[in-house]
This record gives structure tokens, C-alpha cells and sequence, in this order.
């Protein structure tokens, strides 16, 4: 956090029969993961834009190497997992679908990372749903954008959050979601066998409550650790990618207003996630991520036309930066198809 906060030690609130797809055959990975790639083959920018509620977003645009000036591509907007920034995840999908031809663009989400948004780390699922059309107005408005071509790609909690997008902006044309994670339904119910009962809920709800009047005493928010950094059974490979060289960036510390998670008990992106059609879903899980419930619900209850994709041997982070187990084909495949 910027030295002008004044961060206050906090106890962490909130720590602590599907449908059937093909299962993908994917190498298993070898030669490490890759989450900072660069490529020769695209040009890269950084661009300011506003969401509907006048706050600045930062993102990274990405145009293929030897466009024409007169070419109106297709385009996709593209956010990463919750309490990251673009650079963990987001820009990696982000370059090498540019590489396939497409116009990408990788943001930070409010309070995260380069976009504004006070107090930093906060939990606002509207504004984080508001974003991605966000990044439509953005993209939509660019000469070598073909306006009626514009996908979606949401990584971890971000595919939640462009689901519930697309459920209500109907200038996305085709969406994927990569390891997708159901914050809403984490903190209400938990993921895999790390289940919160009532009393967990009630407990957090309360600290969440004690918290807001400390941060309203003293005008300063209260942290926490980030997500799954400390609990629950992702926290190894969360750490993994994280807390290491593989995928740490030194401006993201991951810390979170506690009190604030409390928004998310509100959040159910997947409540007439049928509405999307007629336009398309590509779920992307892997095969042995605890959240990979998330997305068999999703895909359960969403209306054709839909796929699902399991990369077999995969986990949760897997498909954050492996390059080798990401279904790169298969996406590139699906918005060739949807974005013609």
C-alpha cells in the first residue's frame, strides 16, 4: 500500500451431480510457467479510461504487428483474478490472443493496481462487473475496432464478474471464463470440502461490522490478507504464484478491506446466466482445482450454446500462466468462430 495510508493490523474476516464437459488433453506442464511473456509479434500501450461513474482505469492495449490502418478487428476486453493486477495473469492471455489477430485489452480493476479507487483494496462486485462494459465503451470507440465484435475473458473471480457483464450488456458478442471462481458463493458457502456453515458466516459478518466502525473512527481502512493466501485449500498454490518470481509483482501486496468482503454476500453472477444466449459461453477449468465447481454450476445452468473445457492435471493457478496447459487453441478457436 502507498506509505500515505496508514494500514492497521487486522484480524481477517472471511478467512479461514454437475454438468459433464470434454476433458482436454494437455500436456502436463514442463519448463516452467510464463505469466510475464513478452511477444515480437504485437504492440503494446498503456491506456487511461473511465468507467459509467467517471473512475480512471489503466490497462494495456494490444494491436497485432502489421495491421492495416483501414482493418476493423475484433476485439476482446480482459480482467484478472481478484486482489491481482493485469499483470498477473491478464496480459499474458491478453498478448497471445493479439497474437492470433485480435485487439486485447488487459485492465486493472477499480482499487487495484494503476486504477483509481479509494481505499485501495476494496470489495465493490458492481463496479467490478461495470468495468468490462467499461472496456467496451473503450474499445468500441477505437477506428481499427469493429464495434460489433467484441468478446469477453474473465480469469478466476473475473469470470464471474464478466458473466454478470454480459448478462446485461448485450455489445458482448462471446465469452470465456478461465478458472473461473464464484467469490458470491465462496463467501457464503465456501469452496470444495472447506465448507462455511452459518456460524462461520455470522462470525465474519460481525468482525466485517466491527471493522467498519474502526475504519469510521479512525479515517483509516483496516487490511487483511488477500484471498486464499492464508486459508482453505488453495492456499499453496496460491502462494505459489503469488508470493514467488512466477507470478509476483512487487506493487501488489494483496491486501484487502476485510470489511468490505461483506459485498460479495450479495453477489450471484450466475442467477440468469441463461439470459446470455443466444450468444456464447466457453468455461474453461482445470481438472483438479477445488473451484472447479464454480464453473460446472455455471455451465449446468447456462443455455446453449455453451462449451466446457477441463485441462486434465490442472489446477486453479495452472491456468493463470501455464502456457502449456492454457487451451490457447481452443479460445482463439472459439472467438474466431463467435467474433466473425
Amino acid at each position: 500500500m502507498p506509505n500515505r495510508r496508514q494500514v492497521i493490523k487486522a484480524v481477517s474476516a472471511f478467512g479461514a451431480a454437475v454438468a459433464t464437459g470434454m476433458s482436454m488433453p494437455v500436456r502436463a506442464a514442463q519448463g516452467g510457467p510464463d505469466n510475464f511473456y513478452r511477444s515480437d509479434k504485437v504492440n503494446s500501450q498503456q491506456v487511461n479510461f473511465h468507467n459509467l461513474y467517471g473512475m480512471e482505469l489503466v490497462g494495456n492495449l494490444y494491436t497485432p504487428k502489421g495491421m492495416k490502418e483501414t482493418d476493423r478487428l475484433p476485439a476482446i476486453v480482459i480482467s484478472h483474478p481478484f486482489a491481482a493486477v493485469r499483470q498477473q495473469a491478464a496480459m499474458l492471455y491478453a498478448a497471445k490472443l493479439a497474437e492470433a489477430g485480435f485487439v486485447t485489452l488487459a485492465f486493472d480493476q477499480s482499487f487495484w493496481g494503476a486504477s483509481g479507487g479509494t481505499p485501495r483494496g476494496s470489495v465493490l462486485p458492481d463496479v467490478y462487473v461495470e468495468n468490462f462494459s467499461a472496456g467496451v465503451d473503450y474499445l468500441g470507440t477505437c477506428k481499427f475496432v469493429d464495434r460489433e465484435r467484441i468478446g469477453a475473458l474473465g480469469i478466476c473471480a473475473s469470470g464471474a464478474f464478466a458473466v454478470a457483464a454480459t448478462k446485461i450488456d448485450p455489445r458482448i458478442k462471446a465469452l470465456v471464463t478461465s478458472s473461473m471462481y464464484d467469490m458470491g458463493e465462496y463467501f457464503r458457502k465456501g469452496v470444495g470440502t472447506s465448507r462455511r456453515d452459518k456460524e462461520i458466516v455470522s462470525r465474519d459478518l460481525n468482525t466485517a461490522a466491527r471493522q467498519r466502525w474502526q475504519t469510521y473512527e479512525t479515517g483509516a481502512p483496516v487490511y487483511g490478507p488477500g484471498q486464499n493466501d492464508a486459508v482453505f485449500l488453495e492456499a499453496k498454490e496460491s502462494n505459489d504464484f503469488y508470493q514467488t518470481p512466477r507470478g509476483q509483482v512487487p506493487s501488489n501486496d494483496r491486501r484487502t478491506t476485510p470489511a468490505s468482503y461483506a459485498k460479495f454476500m450479495n453477489f450471484y453472477p450466475f442467477m440468469d446466466i441463461d439470459s446470455i444466449s443466444p450468444r456464447p459461453i466457453l468455461f474453461v477449468v482445470g481438472e483438479i482445482a477445488p473451484s472447479r465447481q464454480y464453473t460446472e454450476a455455471a455451465f449446468k445452468a447456462a443455455a446453449q450454446p455453451k462449451e466446457l473445457v477441463v485441462v486434465k492435471g490442472a489446477n486453479r493457478i495452472d491456468l493463470y500462466d501455464r502456457t502449456d496447459m492454457i487451451p490457447f487453441d481452443r479460445i482463439t478457436a472459439f472467438y474466431r468462430q463467435h467474433l466473425k
